[in-house]
């Protein structure tokens, strides 16, 4: 491998962890953004149920409740369970006495607040005397808990309000050039390399909840959970591909449409990248018409699926919805029937599919390893045994990387491995970890954690 390619990859890594971060913060707390945009759309005046009372919730939510969630995710991320507190009393010095969502600025101070709590934690680590770890566990959080927030206050809140003004102005001209439908130059590919949570959440979303405040609506919200541009791709391979091609294509469709999972179809693009012009034009002309029958959202349809982008529609605002995803399906399918017609026998064979499969696993498994946690029950004894076992051996393979340990229904976004008993395996995949798991019966000494070594191991050379 020659520096220039070692760089690019390392560069890719990079991007892909730090939009993996962004979205981290946000995806578990989708249901709480579903829940304030159904409120908003039902309750507010223009809503599909008017209700004065029940509307004064919307404004509290977006103030306050889903920037200080986004706060503790990131700490959580971080430090763990204090990691959040603090990310959250940090995130608090940033919304305060502002009148825009400060959700770039929770996705700033809540992690900042989980590492300055985890530098401190560290630094005291083995000298606080016997029986007084709680006094200091305490004292430690909430003094730097009040210290990061006011430096949120005084220094970090007037630099993201200019910022948020900055990028808001940005859109709005954007919009009124009438080049919105331009960026799915940039969003489509970026969705294929796996982009697309950071997209969305960490840029479209707060941007777009910007937007619903002044508006009740904003288009900013589907311009990457639009379903058209890879339904069309789809359907062009079931209508004119062949053999374990075509027959595949209609599961990804189900999958797709209706399950909101869009990374189905990547690795149909990925056989053929030729079609991701098919997938920027389909994007392009759904947007465009979004911009022409003034369709937008309340909140992030998450996942993008149809009956998600359907139930965050506006009163009133279902059918431009429908228009622009149909759209988008039709001109992708017409731009990719080209190219799916005349590569049909080539990629007919069950193995051209599977490369493509395997190459996606390989561009989403390409970041370092640098995230393990060992889960039990509760989170403290097996866990921890087990934790300080593996830690020992991935030191003497020279990777230092600390294993931490938690319970199986407190697993982090951000585990990339997760190790556990085998009997608790079952209760860690319904976790919803989309982690590499692996499952031991001897906490001591199993042969599951030579496998672990090689695998950070082989991750940290590439």
């Amino acid at each position: 491998m020659t520096k220039i390619e070692g760089n690019t990859q390392s560069s890719k890594a990079g991007i892909q962890r730090f939009g993996r971060f962004l979205s981290g913060m946000v995806m578990p707390n989708i249901g709480a953004f579903i829940a304030w945009g159904l409120i908003t759309a039902l309750f507010i005046p223009t809503g599909w149920l008017p209700n004065e009372n029940l509307s004064s919730m919307v404004g509290p939510m977006i103030t306050y409740l889903l920037p200080l969630l986004i706060g503790y995710t990131g700490g959580k991320m971080v430090w763990g369970v204090r990691g959040g507190v603090v990310g959250a009393i940090a995130t608090m010095g940033v919304i305060v006495g502002i009148d825009i969502p400060m959700f770039i600025g929770a996705m700033i101070m809540g992690p900042f607040g989980g590492w300055v709590i985890k530098k401190s934690d560290k630094l005291v680590e083995g000298k606080v005397p016997v029986g007084f770890e709680m006094l200091v566990d305490n004292f430690s959080a909430g003094i730097l808990g009040m210290v990061v927030a006011l430096l949120g206050f005084w220094i970090v809140q007037p630099v993201i309000n200019v910022v948020v003004v900055f990028l808001q102005t940005g859109v709005n001209a954007i919009i009124s050039a009438k080049l919105l439908p331009l960026v799915s130059i940039f969003i489509e590919p970026g969705k294929v390399l796996f982009l697309n949570n950071a997209i969305n959440h960490g840029i479209l979303s707060p941007l777009g909840i910007q937007q619903v405040q002044e508006s009740g609506k904003s288009i900013l919200f589907l311009l990457e959970t639009n379903p058209g541009p890879g339904l069309g791709i789809l359907l062009a391979y079931w209508m004119f591909s062949k053999g374990n091609v075509k027959a595949s294509a209609p599961g990804a469709i189900i999958i797709h449409f209706f399950g909101g999972i869009h990374e189905i179809y990547f690795p149909y693009i990925l056989m053929r990248p030729v079609l991701i012009l098919a997938a920027i034009a389909g994007g392009a002309s759904g947007i465009l018409t979004f911009m022409l029958t003034g369709a937008g959202e309340v909140a992030t349809p998450s996942p993008g699926s149809i009956f998600a982008l359907m139930a965050v529609a506006p009163k009133g605002g279902l059918l431009p919805v429908l228009a622009g995803i149909l759209v988008a399906t039709v001109v992708s399918f017409f731009v990719a029937a080209p190219f799916v017609k005349k590569f049909a026998a080539e990629d007919s064979s069950a193995d051209k599919l599977d490369e493509a499969k395997q190459t996606m696993k390989t561009m989403k498994s390409s970041a370092k390893i640098s995230k393990i946690v060992f889960a039990c029950d509760a989170g403290m004894g097996s866990s921890a045994m087990g934790a300080n076992k593996l830690t020992k051996l991935l030191k003497a393979a020279n990777m230092d990387i600390k294993v931490e340990h938690c319970s199986v229904d407190d697993i982090p976004s951000s585990a990339q491995v997760v190790i556990c008993h085998r009997d608790l395996m079952e209760r860690v995949k319904r976790s919803g970890t989309k982690a590499h798991c692996v499952s031991v019966t001897n906490l001591v000494n199993a042969p599951e954690y030579k496998d672990v070594v090689e695998l950070v191991v082989a991750s940290n050379s590439k």
